[in-house]
């Protein structure tokens, strides 16, 4: 944005709602402007998976210094994608170890000729470690799925008499270890009558599959050489007006004039400043507020939805489902989703605990020094990439950890903290399952999340005792750490289309009146100290083929079956139930000393 010592500007854009940060760096996501432009490389990209026994044939080779396919036979593999689920061939379907992608570019001539412009190669996500070449040269190593992550590659491309060819190489290994995250163990099987020599599965301690690949778009754009490298957003009101604290780093030069523009939502610009810092003042402001929400009670309703790819149809699908059933709000379990979701998060009003992949932390072995380092470097590339999204109003640092450890309660404490020093202004939180009385993490959260699964893996089919047990934790929780509580996870697997009457389990009765008796539970609760309510699960969703707790067994049935939409979003029963509920809970809030008014009557997006 800001060339040399010409005028620069910063369109801020809609009012933010954000935080102040202890980071360096930044991680804008590229948008075309006047001065910046993008080319996507998402379509199909020639594909490998080292298949060799060490699963290292690919470096010994070195593939990266010259077309992958002369090195030997590739396929086409679409980006973005997970690649098990592409190909016919049953290998890779559980593949663990390194594969290869690779792209030939060509890129504009004013971007390889001018040398006052920066050419930045920058992937949405690689799960779990990625190595990249251009050309063959090493340019960027990333350790971590989820996140986006670039390198400057100028002088790569500003070279030679023909520099617009650009090949692009990436090895991404999915392999997960105690110091991963999420992390996982290595098992080699060496029963040589079973298993044949070097044999082994990879084990994980989360209930999801563990998709891989390049998952998220990739894409090249280009800055000035002087340039905006972040833009951080605070905000508070005063009155009826807003204001909007702005710190903003430049970097290439020290020569520069930087003017600051900040636009609404239909991009009239409603304040101006200048330098670097500062703070601009918004008269009358219109605040961004969670959908169907108002102040009093603020309370979150919703479901877990997934979001490990990207795909927008599914993602507009997903949005409208979510305002159909008259939703405020989920987490993002167990993992930070792409950046277009919470782009679409502000835009529509959907209230986000931001989680970062610190899932399966259930053996002592995953709290180590290197595991703990690596959670708070996780932690610190989150909230760098999501500090000014208005939706977030909450970090999760992990789900389910085995938080009754004394080793859990140090490694918690240290992520929490941690976290609170990168973004003092909002809450701190992780999910926990464990005994009220001894969680050693919980001390040091802002929110108390819970999950339980109260006549699903407990006391199997007694609905009945669903509303004792639910209020004998919510006291005890409350009781023991005075803080408010969430109910982060409940729900019961249903296979559509499977009824029983009286309700039986995986039917579509049992789900709904698992449901309904813990609705009756919240409602004691949710005009006190519980401040919301998340349903596990959004849709169905692919697993491993067993459950790892407590005896790994094939339980699964073609992925976990919670959801209330099926896996193609069709709605179950409960769909129905959640949007009556829902639409309810609004309309109590929007119009308190009025009967509930038909949520038919509020259905409308434009409204």
């Amino acid at each position: 944005m800001a060339r040399g010592s010409a005028v620069a500007w910063a369109a801020l854009g809609p009012l933010l709602w954000g935080c102040a940060l202890g980071l360096q760096g930044g991680m804008l996501y590229p948008q075309e402007s006047p001065s910046r432009e993008c080319k996507e490389l998402d379509g199909l990209w020639s594909f490998r998976a080292d298949f060799s026994d060490n699963r290292r044939r690919g470096f010994e080779e070195q593939w990266y210094r010259r077309p992958l396919w002369e090195s030997g036979p590739t396929v086409d593999m679409p980006v973005p994608s997970s690649f098990n689920d592409i190909s016919q061939d049953w290998r890779l379907r559980h593949f663990v170890g390194w594969v290869w992608y690779e792209r030939e570019v060509i890129l504009p001539e004013r971007w390889t000729q001018d040398l006052r412009t920066r050419v930045v190669l920058r992937i949405g996500s690689a799960h779990s470690y990625a190595i990249v070449w251009v050309n063959g040269v090493d340019t960027l190593e990333h350790e971590g799925g989820y996140l986006p992550f670039e390198a400057d590659i100028s002088n790569l491309v500003q070279v030679g008499p023909l520099p617009s060819r650009l090949r692009i190489t990436i090895a991404i290994n999915n392999t997960l270890t105690p110091t991963t995250l999420p992390p996982g163990t290595i098992q080699y099987l060496t029963d040589t009558s079973k298993y044949p020599k070097g044999y082994f599965v990879q084990n994980t301690y989360f209930d999801f599959f563990n998709y891989a690949g390049l998952q998220r778009s990739v894409l090249l754009y280009t800055t000035p050489t002087t340039y905006i490298d972040d833009i951080t957003v605070t905000t508070s009101v005063e009155q009826d007006s807003g204001l909007v604290n702005y710190q903003i780093s430049v970097k290439g030069s020290n020569l520069f004039k930087l003017e600051v523009r900040l636009l609404d939502a239909e991009n009239k610009v409603v304040a101006n400043g200048t330098g670097t810092q500062g703070q601009l003042k918004v008269p009358g402001v219109s605040l961004w507020w969670p959908y169907l929400m108002h102040e009093r009670p603020a309370y979150l309703y919703s479901l877990e939805i997934r979001g490990k790819g990207f795909d927008w149809p599914l993602l507009v699908k997903d949005f409208n489902l979510l305002r159909w059933l008259g939703a405020n709000a989920f987490r993002t379990s167990h993992y930070p989703y792409a950046e277009e979701v919470m782009q679409m998060c502000d835009r529509y009003g959907i209230v986000v605990i931001d989680e970062c992949p610190g899932v399966g932390l259930a053996l002592p072995q995953f709290f180590n020094n290197v595991s703990l380092h690596h959670h708070m470097q996780v932690m610190e590339e989150v909230v760098r990439r999501d500090k000014n999204h208005p939706a977030v109003v909450m970090w999760s640092v992990a789900n389910e950890p085995a938080s009754h450890l004394e080793s859990a309660g140090y490694y918690l404490k240290m992520v929490i903290a941690h976290t609170k020093s990168l973004d003092p202004s909002r809450p701190v939180t992780f999910v926990s399952n464990s005994n009220y009385a001894a969680d050693k993490g919980a001390p040091y959260v802002d929110v108390i999340c819970l999950n339980s699964y109260y006549s699903w893996y407990h006391d199997y089919g007694h609905l009945e005792l669903i509303q004792l047990q639910l209020a004998t934790q919510f006291e005890n929780w409350y009781k023991k750490y005075q803080k408010p509580i969430i109910q982060s996870e409940y729900g019961a697997e249903t296979i559509a289309g499977f009824h029983q009457d009286p309700p039986l389990m995986f039917t579509e009765e049992y789900q709904k009146s698992l449901l309904e008796q813990y609705h009756l539970g919240l409602d004691q609760k949710r005009r006190k100290y519980v401040v919301g309510e998340l349903i596990w699960n959004f849709a169905d969703f692919m697993t491993e083929q067993w459950k790892d707790r407590p005896l790994k067994a094939p339980t699964r049935v073609l992925g976990n079956k919670k959801g209330i939409f099926t896996r193609q979003r069709q709605p179950k029963s409960a769909a129905f139930l959640l949007r009556e509920r829902y639409w309810k809970i609004a309309n109590e809030t929007r119009y308190p000393h009025s009967v509930a008014k038909s949520q038919c009557l509020e259905n409308s997006l434009f409204t």
